[in-house]
């Protein structure tokens, strides 16, 4: 592409956006177009970036045309919107918007048929890496156990994380299996020998971790560790821009990062 890639970020005041807005505007290989907000924020209107005139938080999309690629890091509410307008036009779209039902599911999955489509729970390049590594590590070493460990900060709510479940259930396919039939959460007091062909998950919570996850596959006299630590939460939004710079221009169709990692190391300069 000849021109710089066209953006449209919706959910721009949240903390994902506003990490977008501040990378896109050190990218010279992207322009932002439009910084789609709620209706109820209290930023409409404001300018994106404090103390220029231009860019604007707003709640109308731009005409057909002139937007390459949307980024959505919305909601629920904010993504049907997004898919509206995308399917309407014809614009690629990357979402790392989660907590959807089964019915919004099958909805991205119908969309996929009409515009080029990429979306992620964790846009971490890293991360993308470390799952199809350790599944290719599971299937090569199905008698060894295995055991996944996190930790995150002190606010963070959920555990294990959505990361470390995501891994946990990519090595239990790549088994044969899945997490229902082969996680192990706890273990406390007298459990006996370990179960064959469990997954078992440890969880740290402290600090001002940012978040960290390490595979362990355990053999006979050895043990591989596969590890990955995130020390900046700006990498998530630097993989969500790596992304749409990679999906502008493809194909109708569904992708994620594995295929775009696949097609980087194909061709480099893409």
């Amino acid at each position: 592409m000849s021109h710089p890639v066209r953006l449209a970020i919706n959910g721009a005041t949240g903390r994902m956006g506003q990490a977008l807005l501040a990378l896109v505007k050190k990218d010279p290989r992207f322009v932002v177009v439009a910084a789609i907000t709620s209706a109820g924020s209290s930023r409409l209107d404001q300018p994106a970036y404090p103390g220029e005139d231009g860019l604007r938080y707003s709640r109308h999309w731009p005409e057909a045309d002139a937007i390459d690629v949307v980024v959505d890091f919305s909601g629920p509410a904010g993504l049907a919107e997004a898919l509206t307008y995308c399917e309407a036009h014809g614009v690629a779209l990357v979402t790392g918007t989660t907590g959807l039902d089964a019915t919004f599911a099958q909805r991205l999955a119908a969309s996929s048929q009409r515009i080029a489509l990429l979306r992620a729970a964790n846009f971490s390049l890293g991360v993308a890496v470390l799952t199809s590594l350790l599944r290719q590590a599971a299937a090569a070493l199905p008698d060894w156990d295995l055991d996944i460990f996190e930790a995150h900060h002190n606010r963070k709510e959920d555990a294990p994380s959505g990361t470390a479940l995501a891994l946990g259930e990519g090595a239990a396919q790549a088994r044969g299996t899945s997490l229902r039939e082969s996680a192990v959460y706890a273990r406390e007091g007298r459990t006996g020998p370990r179960e064959h062909g469990t997954i078992g998950f440890s969880v740290v919570r402290g600090g001002d971790i940012v978040g960290e996850h390490e595979a362990w596959l355990m053999g006979q006299g050895e043990r591989l560790e596969l590890v990955h630590r995130a020390t900046d939460r700006s990498i998530f939004a630097r993989g969500a821009l790596e992304a749409a710079h990679w999906l502008s221009g493809r194909p109708v169709g569904e992708y994620d990062l594995d295929a775009m990692l696949a097609g980087r190391a194909l061709h480099p300069e893409a």
